[in-house]
């Protein structure tokens, strides 16, 4: 071989690799998220999403260097979108569950969650015995599932298409105690101005709940990127700066 096929040969395999480079430095991921369940996905003042879900989907996204893509869709909405390729990933506070996982396929957890009990402030109630009380939660999550199977035939049991109108519906009278993830009910009642009228009843429980970014089933590649990532964030310290953004102790 010639020093010049040599040189061209080198040129060629340069050439390719920083066209490689390139390309994944331009791979886009579209994350999904809801919008409406703050601290972790909520619309800015711009209707822009953010919130600590947002901040996770853009550090991973740096880290995997990707473009980073955030569209939000109704909650009830979230897995049919995916599986239809309207984006990649749904980074949206999502339950890892059995149910949900015949249908998707989940990273490991990126935070950990609870659920709690909140009413109006010295309204005492028996957690165990709610009969007659009407209660309300967000459809298609753990708290729903729950309290249709703990209260659904002794209790009202109201659902609703998000947080924010079980909320409405508490502050309007039409509930008597609500069940949600109790880290965005902390993040209401310390925010909201609410925290004098309402409070938590009785403790966390359920606190194994984990919360994990939703792929489609098969997608292993994205999957594992996205795993790798997760534990790079964890390592490096953004995680952290994140978690102290909206709360004063981990949540992982």
């Amino acid at each position: 071989m010639t020093f010049k096929k040599i040189v061209l040969g080198s040129a060629l395999v340069t050439g390719a690799l920083l066209s490689s480079v390139m390309v994944q430095a331009q791979e886009t991921i579209r994350f999904a998220t809801e919008g409406a369940f703050a601290p972790f996905n909520y619309m800015d003042n711009t209707g822009k999403p953010v919130g600590f879900d947002v901040d996770i989907a853009h550090a991973l996204c740096n880290d995997l260097k990707a473009k980073c893509v955030i569209v939000t869709q109704d909650w009830d909405g979230l897995i049919p979108g995916l599986k239809v390729h309207k984006y990649d990933a749904i980074i949206a506070s999502m339950s890892i569950t059995p149910e949900r996982e015949k249908v998707v396929a989940f990273t490991n957890k990126y935070y950990s969650g609870g659920v709690r009990f909140m009413g109006l402030v010295g309204k005492n109630f028996d957690l165990k015995n709610l009969s007659g009380k009407t209660i309300g939660a967000q459809r298609a999550t753990v708290a729903a599932q729950y309290l249709e199977d703990h209260y659904g035939k002794t209790a009202n049991i109201k659902l609703y298409d998000n947080q924010d109108n079980v909320y409405l519906d508490l502050e309007s009278g039409r509930l008597d105690i609500v069940l949600s993830d109790e880290l965005p009910t902390y993040n209401w009642l310390k925010t909201s101005g609410k925290g004098g009228k309402f409070e938590f009843k009785g403790k966390a429980f359920l606190k194994t709940d984990q919360i994990g970014i939703a792929v489609r089933k098969g997608d292993t590649k994205l999957k594992d990127q996205l795993n790798k990532a997760i534990k790079d964030i964890r390592e490096n310290g953004t995680y952290q700066k994140i978690n102290a953004k909206y709360f004063p102790f981990s949540i992982y």
